[in-house]
């Protein structure tokens, strides 16, 4: 059927008026953004010396200011340490958590050598816990703020619910907050891909990875915006898990305001767990254990909630 030019023109400035307006999207949307596996995730970080781990932090935490977001980045300790470095060269390591401190961020505790509770013993898993505050919680106090998040290696809560709820006795005992997530996403694909493609010196496949990238995280938050008003029947403060490396650390900006333009609030953790969702029934445990909707809907006896996928070339590089 033929289309007259009269019959598309209301559509097309209704489409720009929607791609003017700052806010096109009518619902109150409000996000938390997380990062994990500070310093740096090894695989997605081009270089992992002191200089280049101080430089990619330098960018991330200028793109989380621009945007005011009140982030909290999850730190597996173990990274603060290399062996065969220079004591003074920890210290600078350390000081990269200082970074985001003085940025007036927060970090938590993500374990200090990123095991799976789903296969390590308990006591072993709780003993890395332990571990991994070693550094945070001391400056945590020297920043003037209390230690209160724990973020579950992989997104596993444990293989049994017995063994799920002693560990979450253990983590309130310690004065932990579980930090959920509901926008999960396999971010970490493209950040490896794009760091290969820096080290290989390909600037082109790069862009083109950095590109696809910001496309693919738009799906992800149209995906979980649909899933929450599916599961919840409205859409929640939602929890974005991300990760500190290169990508972000170039990227981060884009996938913000992208986050702005439909109609997203930056609000901190604390502000988004107290929605009542994230009081839901869960007893949730074994695999696959992504976005906590993929809880609720278990808990509920419904279909999982699956992970959106990157684009096959992605991958396949």
């Amino acid at each position: 059927m033929r289309t007259t030019h009269a019959a598309i023109a209301p559509l097309t400035l209704a489409a720009l008026l929607l791609s003017a307006s700052p806010h096109p999207f009518a619902v109150d949307r409000a996000v938390a953004v997380t990062f994990d596996d500070l310093p740096a995730t090894p695989a997605g970080a081009v270089a992992s010396d002191v200089e280049s781990l101080e430089a990619l932090t330098r960018r991330l935490l200028t793109a989380v200011r621009e945007h005011r977001i009140p982030a909290v980045g999850f730190v597996n300790e173990r990274q603060l340490f290399v062996a065969g470095e220079r004591p003074a060269d920890a210290d600078r390591r350390t000081g990269l958590l200082r970074m985001w401190l003085d940025a007036g961020l927060e970090i938590g505790n993500h374990t200090y050598s990123h095991p799976d509770l789903n296969t390590v013993p308990l006591e072993r898993f709780q003993a890395d816990v332990l571990r991994g505050e070693a550094v945070t919680r001391p400056l945590m106090a020297a920043a003037g703020q209390r230690l209160r998040y724990f973020r579950h290696p992989f997104l596993h809560v444990g293989a049994a619910l017995e063994s799920r709820r002693a560990f979450e006795a253990f983590l309130a005992t310690h004065g932990y907050t579980v930090a959920p997530v509901t926008m999960d996403n396999d971010e970490f694909v493209y950040a490896a891909a794009y760091a290969d493609a820096l080290r290989a010196g390909d600037s082109a496949a790069a862009a083109g990875i950095a590109e696809d990238y910001v496309r693919y995280m738009v799906e992800v938050f149209s995906f979980f915006e649909e899933v929450s008003r599916r599961t919840i029947g409205r859409e929640i403060p939602q929890v974005l898990l991300l990760h500190a490396n290169s990508l972000n650390a170039d990227r981060f900006g884009a996938i913000a305001e992208a986050l702005v333009r439909r109609g997203y609030r930056f609000v901190p953790l604390a502000a988004a767990l107290e929605d009542p969702a994230y009081r839901l029934p869960d007893t949730f445990v074994g695999a696959p254990s992504n976005s906590w909707f993929n809880h609720w809907e278990i808990t509920a006896g419904r279909s999982p909630v699956p992970t959106p996928r990157p684009s096959g070339w992605i991958g396949a590089r």
